[in-house]
């Protein structure tokens, strides 16, 4: 199992959301790019960045940031928000990004997507608000179920699906874990649980189902979980 320390970014500053609302932006710092080799510190191989802004315009906003990451550590790169077309992909590997993170336009023109994945490393960002798949930074509901767009991408080269509940998103109330089953056993694709992390017994649960990796966001921002000792014991 992958542990993927999470970093949001939002007008150059690192925060969190409670689920999926931008007015809810708590600021952790003016610095991402300071937690990001916290993170390599305590052992991280991977971090899951977020434009936030740039799910919002459809187009990257916080670049410069990104590429302070990328500068300041030798973490594999994980990262979603306005990745809408093949140019912002080769823009982002040309960074030295990893994997990149294709949501609103998985959702619109998944044939395009899935030729994409033929060509570049991608995971498809299922996001689901109410077991339907939402769109532009979560601002709007789509009428495709998370299920439904799961299995589209059965046969496809995604290399991994991240499936968050928005609902959980930022509220530290605990995995909404049979979603992310679901979206596991429709997909066949390793899946990366998201969304609602609160403790060490939602990685445990995440660990014991055999899904592929976890994304841990506010439980660090806010002291639930010690980073450190969880990286260690995953080793």
């Amino acid at each position: 199992m992958i542990i993927f320390p999470a970093i949001d970014l939002k007008d150059g500053k690192a925060v969190r959301l409670t689920k999926g609302l931008m007015q809810s932006a708590k600021v952790y710092s003016s610095e991402p790019w300071e937690f990001a080799k916290r993170f390599e510190d305590m052992g991280a191989e991977w971090i899951h960045i977020v434009d936030l802004n740039g799910a919002f315009a459809g187009e990257p906003k916080n670049i410069s940031q990104i590429e302070k990451i990328r500068k300041n550590t030798k973490l594999k790169i994980q990262l979603g928000g306005g990745i809408r077309d093949e140019k912002t992909i080769k823009k982002y590997l040309d960074l030295g990004i990893n994997r990149l993170i294709l949501g609103s336009i998985a959702a619109r023109e998944p044939k395009k997507v899935i030729e994409l994945a033929d060509k570049y490393p991608l995971a498809l960002g299922i996001d689901a608000k109410d077991g339907y798949v939402a769109v532009n930074g979560w601002g709007e509901s789509s009428d495709i179920k998370a299920s439904e767009l799961a299995g589209i991408y059965e046969n496809s080269k995604i290399e991994c699906i991240i499936a968050t509940d928005i609902s959980k998103d930022g509220t530290l109330s605990g995995l909404n874990i049979d979603f992310i089953l679901e979206i596991q056993n429709v997909s066949k694709k390793r899946v990366i649980a998201s969304g609602g992390v609160a403790s060490e017994e939602d990685i445990k649960k995440v660990k014991e189902n055999g899904i592929y990796g976890v994304i841990i966001g506010k439980a660090f921002y806010e002291g639930k979980i010690d980073l450190e000792k969880v990286l260690k014991e995953n080793k």
